[in-house]
């Protein structure tokens, strides 16, 4: 027997599971996050400039540099160099600075546009000799309830190069028509200025996230297949009676083991976990469907419509209806 071939088949097999798997659990992440509202804004900036950004909760930010070059700085990270045509995303709005020198201290974002509503779009001029830069920003809002542990713990901030969106013709069209000057407004608009938005998002994280799936090390339940797979599992899963146990069985670990590596990789426990998903699903399907309230225990996993009722009411402060009929007035 060819043993030397038998293992190399072997781990060409185990590579393309594993290749697999961690593009399960990348598409999770590719299911886009509903944005709930978009402030942007264009700069036109001439150095000397830097400008400080508090942390955004519930926000991602999205910087593209049109013209020019710039600095990325935040507290605890090497600064990042971005030069024209490069796209920076900060999926959970971490807090951080923009400037022409890493080193030079700023403004606060608020002092040169102290009024940035969702749904509304803004602009920085700034007058210098030195280069200029001019760069499309805006803060991509989202419920807060969509967001698990999965996508919070992205890096904090994520950098296609010009090369990286020139490959990706929608995204690189879509931040070019975004940042023009002279973009089209009428009927509808901040409903397509959201959604173009959301695109660009999504577009701009997947070759992102192909890139973190050959780098395990940058998403840490990437390096754990057990952990990974259970995380798959309660993406499209979530309507099985999971109980910890039968997670932990299900990818051949220990309860003990299991609950232990989940909460160091993802950040919480199983438990809580699967119960975000589930209210995850449960406001989609309140505010998105007309589906009864009395289908929604079955569909996401719980056992009794009190049970339901109680967690749904325990996560977000109001019963399932309240919600409901809180959605349709915000609509």
């Amino acid at each position: 027997m060819d043993t030397v071939g038998t293992d190399r088949h072997d781990r060409r097999e185990h590579d393309a599971q594993r290749g697999a798997e961690h593009e399960d659990l990348l598409s999770e992440l590719l299911k886009p996050l509903r944005l709930t509202g978009v402030f942007d804004s264009r700069w036109h900036v001439r150095a000397p400039w830097a400008i400080e950004g508090d942390a955004e909760r519930s926000c991602a930010v999205l910087h593209y540099v049109v013209e020019g070059d710039c600095w990325i700085t935040t507290d605890g990270e090497p600064s990042v160099e971005l030069h024209a045509g490069d796209l920076v995303v900060f999926p959970t709005g971490t807090a951080h600075r923009l400037a022409d020198r890493p080193e030079r201290q700023g403004v606060p974002l608020k002092a040169v546009l102290p009024e940035r509503q969702p749904g509304t779009s803004g602009e920085i001029v700034i007058e210098g000799t030195g280069p200029e830069a001019r760069l499309l920003c805006a803060g991509l809002h989202y419920d807060a309830g969509a967001a698990t542990g999965l996508y919070t713990s992205l890096p904090w901030a994520l950098v296609l190069d010009r090369a990286q969106v020139d490959r990706e013709p929608l995204l690189r069209d879509t931040l070019r028509l975004l940042a023009a000057p002279d973009r089209p407004v009428g009927p509808g608009d901040r409903l397509i200025t959201l959604r173009a938005f959301e695109m660009a998002l999504v577009l701009a994280l997947r070759p992102l996230l192909r890139e973190l799936a050959g780098n395990p090390a940058s998403l840490p339940m990437l390096r754990h297949p057990g952990i990974s797979r259970a995380v798959v599992m309660i993406a499209t899963r979530f309507a099985e009676p999971w109980r910890i146990d039968s997670l932990a069985r299900e990818v051949g670990m220990s309860r003990s083991a299991f609950t232990a590596a989940f909460r160091e990789l993802v950040g919480e426990s199983p438990a809580r976990y699967l119960a975000a998903r589930r209210m995850q699903e449960a406001v989609r399907l309140l505010t998105e469907t007309s589906l009864p309230q009395s289908a929604l225990p079955a569909r996401i996993g719980y056992q009794s419509a009190v049970g339901f009722h109680l967690a749904f009411r325990k996560w977000f402060g109001v019963t399932p209806g309240e919600y409901r009929a809180g959605g349709a007035r915000a609509a």
